[in-house]
């Protein structure tokens, strides 16, 4: 009886090793056949998300493969290290694509795209992801609406520390009626990534 038993089980344990072989070798199959396709949509998304905020004129390079990497920087937001993709024209530098995560949404995290020329302005800012409430959150995506447009050729030169702000805090930067959070997050979050560029401008065109 015991011996009967300890065959069942073998079998058994034998057909389930088999399956879960098969069921791997199935999912690396399939992994492996997407991966490439994957990787160049995701890639095609970014380029032309990258050409929203730099303009065709302004580069000559693979911007998608003249990258840095950037440690961890409180100014940025990122907790973990991240890449800056840089746009150079005849060799020379012309633009960077920082990312920046403001932390204070008032839905969580969001994610922006600021390009930003050699002489510290702004080309353009770009949301990458957001959790805000539709309908309130949703005016800082360019899909949306234009509110997102305010930063363009914006600089620390061209207005000051105090400014910086949303209109309710005494700043510059207009908002949407009801929405504070959204926008002042927002408005913070470029204002840092100036900082950092400010910086760190010479270490990221090296």
């Amino acid at each position: 009886m015991s011996e009967t038993i300890l065959k069942h089980a073998s079998k058994t344990a034998f057909t389930l090793i088999a399956f879960a072989f098969v069921f791997t070798s199935l999912l690396a199959y399939v992994f492996n056949v997407t991966k490439a396709p994957i990787e160049k949509s995701e890639a095609a998304a970014r380029l032309a998300l990258f050409r929203q905020i730099v303009p065709k004129d302004m580069h000559d390079n693979d911007i998608l493969k003249d990258t840095i990497s950037i440690a961890p920087n409180e100014l940025l937001g990122n907790t973990q290290p991240i890449l800056a993709n840089r746009a150079r024209l005849n060799n020379k530098p012309s633009a960077i694509i920082l990312e920046a995560i403001a932390h204070d949404g008032y839905s969580g995290d969001i994610k922006l795209l600021i390009a930003i020329k050699t002489d510290g302005s702004i080309l353009g800012v770009r949301v990458l992801a957001h959790k805000e409430t539709p309908g309130l959150g949703d005016y800082i995506d360019i899909a949306k609406a234009k509110w997102i447009k305010l930063f363009d050729k914006e600089s620390l030169l061209k207005t000051s520390s105090e400014n910086w702000k949303v209109k309710k805090d005494g700043g510059q930067f207009d908002y949407m009626a009801g929405a504070t959070i959204t926008p002042r997050a927002v408005v913070k979050a470029v204002h840092k990534a100036l900082q950092y560029f400010e910086i760190n401008k010479t270490a990221l065109f090296a």
